[in-house]
């Protein structure tokens, strides 16, 4: 029969509750990211496609610009 101390639970419990927080925070980083570049996403969607090309961009390729230190693009 194998015994469990509290301490093992309670050691267990918060990486658990680590583990839970860290993936909140990095939703929740991701986010602010996204909604700090959405108003460059916006300014380049509201530009005609002769203006994207003089800036080397497509309209298809907008987002991947904007996050292309993120995507790797």
């Amino acid at each position: 029969m194998a015994y469990v101390s509290k301490s093992e639970v309670g050691t267990d419990l918060r990486a658990q509750m680590d583990r839970l927080f860290a993936s909140i925070g990095q939703g929740f980083n991701a986010y602010l990211e996204a909604r700090s570049r959405s108003g460059e996403i916006e300014f380049l969607q509201s530009l005609s496609d002769a203006e994207l090309a003089e800036r080397g961009i497509s309209r298809d390729r907008i987002v991947n610009h904007v996050f292309r230190d993120r995507l790797g693009c």
